[in-house]
């Protein structure tokens, strides 16, 4: 029996080459102005992906308030980072696209084309039938766009956060080991092999893959999960052409998506199950601090890592500490409730004071 609570999407992770500057491309499209944590402690846990050593960074937490999950946009300060040499292509292994939710597929589309961005002349459809596009960042990044019901906050934005992943794996059926049974996505809503017209126009995207997605049967739960709100993850193989996998010979913090993060509650018991599905931490910040918490600029709680079946990156954080009032000293101890209750909506629109104008 799981004795853990995920409360939904709390970032996706993105290793960049500078970070103010991709922040504001990301509060300009997406929305992503409230800042949660601006962090430069070096990353001391991380040694398995960051070749034995720690590493000087600098981390910024941004949300969208209205709904999905944030972006830890993340950049080394005392090494290059190496880029990929080879594109991302589709049938390669690890985080392809980070999909992005939306009001309205047709008007967040219009608003791109207005911007300049470089996107389609029309939506597309996946194979449920539901429109969708793609776009890229200034950095290669592919993002998909796509139709969401569920909004926390209306700040007549046309975007939210994130709101799951295209992840790239070589076997389906062994990845939804951790896809379905650890994170709880369990429903598939298609699951069909062919050539599909949504990917087309991505590389490699006209040849032939089996795609499945999924969501959770039942509603994620816990403090945050009201301004996480609901999400997808895709998985896509391709049993005749595997691809490569996308952070092969760099590290983590390197561009590109370099993880998922999921809000949780109860890391012990989340430990114990992972390891009895055969995916145990290959990161764990609470034995490392010996059960208190880990630091995190202006949050603090614990974390660990665990790599899906092709070597992708999933982050579980337990939140101890979040700022609320961040000048009026305003601490919020999670420890002390309900860990299944969501917050009071007053509680969390108060984040909307930690937001920054570029």
């Amino acid at each position: 029996m799981k004795n853990y609570i995920i409360s939904g999407i709390q970032q996706m992770g993105i290793g960049v080459v500078n970070v103010e500057e991709a922040w504001k491309w990301y509060i300009d499209q997406f929305g992503m102005d409230c800042r949660i944590f601006d962090d430069n402690e070096p990353a001391k846990l991380m040694l398995p992906y960051t070749g034995g050593e720690p590493r000087k960074k600098h981390a910024i937490l941004a949300m969208n308030l209205q709904s999905g999950g944030g972006f830890e946009i993340w950049q080394y300060t005392e090494r290059v980072p190496v880029r990929i040499k080879e594109e991302i292509r589709i049938g390669d292994r690890g985080i392809i696209a980070c999909k992005i939710k939306t009001k309205n597929i047709q008007d967040v589309l219009s608003l791109y084309q207005k911007n300049g961005i470089t996107v389609p002349s029309f939506p597309g459809k996946d194979p449920s039938g539901k429109k969708t596009f793609f776009m890229k960042d200034p950095y290669g990044n592919l993002f998909q766009l796509v139709e969401a019901a569920d909004w926390f906050r209306n700040e007549k934005k046309l975007t939210g956060g994130a709101y799951g992943a295209i992840i790239g794996v070589s076997d389906i059926d062994r990845a939804r080991v951790i896809y379905s049974e650890i994170l709880g996505y369990d429903e598939v809503i298609y699951d069909t092999t062919g050539i599909f017209a949504d990917l087309a126009d991505l590389p490699g995207g006209n040849n032939e893959f089996r795609r499945v997605l999924l969501k959770r049967s039942q509603s994620f739960t816990g403090a945050f999960s009201k301004v996480l709100g609901n999400s997808l993850i895709e998985l896509i193989s391709s049993k005749t052409n595997p691809g490569k996998k996308i952070y092969e010979n760099r590290f983590w913090g390197d561009p590109g998506f370099i993880h998922i993060c999921y809000d949780m509650h109860g890391m012990d018991e989340l430990k114990h199950f992972c390891e009895i599905k055969g995916f145990p931490f290959t990161v764990d910040s609470k034995k490392s601090h010996e059960g208190n918490s880990f630091d995190m600029g202006e949050a603090a709680g614990h974390f660990s890592y665990i790599e899906d079946p092709d070597g992708t990156l999933i982050e579980f954080v337990e939140t101890h500490r979040v700022p609320i009032l961040k000048k009026f000293g305003w601490y919020l101890d999670l420890r002390k409730r309900d860990p299944e209750k969501s917050l009071p909506d007053w509680i969390v629109n108060t984040l909307r004071f930690s937001k920054v104008k570029h």
